[in-house]
This record gives structure tokens, C-alpha cells and sequence, in this order.
């Protein structure tokens, strides 16, 4: 389930081809392709990683809120066909390592 509050990133199993209307993404392990439809798109989900959630990559690439919520749509099908996926957490910090 595609929740926003969280950090996505491109799924490793993902290419984006740059196109005039946006992006290819062909996914190598299901062998799918999408279409990311706008540049605005594709500067998100690049973004991803580099951000706490996905509202914060929103905000950073610009998009208004009248746009919000049909790229938080596009978003959700991305993540429902791998092309985005959550971020792996970070690992906790070890209190021994800390402590030393």
C-alpha cells in the first residue's frame, strides 16, 4: 500500500528513459513499461531518494496543489507496479558503539 508519509525511492530494478513527454520506466524484473507522463513526474520520482516522504519531494520539485493529488495518484500506480518502492529504513544506531 502506497502510503506518502513514508521515504520512496526508484526501484534498483528500474530505468528511466528521458522522452519528450516525460520518461519510459522499464522495470527488468517484470519486464513492464510505463509511462511517466510529465517532466514534473519524472523530477519526483528521481527525488524520492533524497527525501524524508514523498510529500516533501512534492514540494521540492515544484508541484502546486492543484496538482497534488493526481501526482499522488501517479505515484500510488508507480509504487503498485514496483517502479517506486519504500525505502529501506536505516539501520538503528547500535547503543554499544554509541556508549564507546
Amino acid at each position: 500500500m502506497f502510503t506518502p508519509e513514508r521515504p520512496y525511492r526508484c526501484s534498483p530494478s528500474v530505468a528511466l528513459r528521458p522522452e519528450p513527454f516525460g520518461a519510459l520506466a522499464y522495470h527488468f524484473g517484470t519486464r513492464r513499461l510505463c509511462f511517466l507522463k510529465t517532466p514534473r513526474l519524472v523530477a519526483v520520482v528521481r527525488s524520492l531518494a533524497g527525501h524524508p516522504d514523498v510529500h516533501t519531494a512534492l514540494d521540492a520539485a515544484g508541484v502546486p496543489a492543484a496538482e497534488r493529488a493526481a501526482h499522488l495518484g501517479a505515484l500510488a500506480s508507480l509504487a503498485a507496479g514496483g517502479v517506486i518502492e519504500p525505502r529501506p529504513e536505516e539501520p538503528a544506531c547500535d547503543l554499544l558503539e554509541e556508549a564507546a
